[in-house]
């Protein structure tokens, strides 16, 4: 198994290198740098996950949202939860409540 995985990551790396050194404004940037008496080194970091999926074709489960589950399961929000929230203007639900 770690050697199939090691493989497909190895080629995902392989082929984002490629798309990038294909890409024209990438070697246009280089070029600029060149010019300008610079020589460019570009390290590029991914995060790339595997994991196994189910070999049925039975459709995968869904999480029940937030308002179908009990109250008991409801997640708590702190005065400063509702203060960043209030800051991007999204409402939290709770009309009434002050926030300091």
């Amino acid at each position: 198994m770690d050697d199939v995985v090691n493989q497909l990551a190895h080629e995902l790396a392989a082929a984002m290198g490629a798309a990038v050194a294909r890409d024209s404004e990438v070697a246009a940037c280089r070029d600029k740098a060149r010019a300008a008496g610079y020589e460019m080194q570009v390290a590029l970091e991914a995060v790339v996950g595997f994991g196994l999926r189910a070999r049925s074709e039975a459709p995968a489960e869904t999480e029940t949202p937030a308002a179908e589950q009990g109250a008991e399961q409801q997640m708590k929000i702190t005065a400063d939860d509702r203060r960043f929230l209030r800051s991007l203007r999204i409402a939290t639900g709770e009309i009434g409540q002050h926030v300091e």
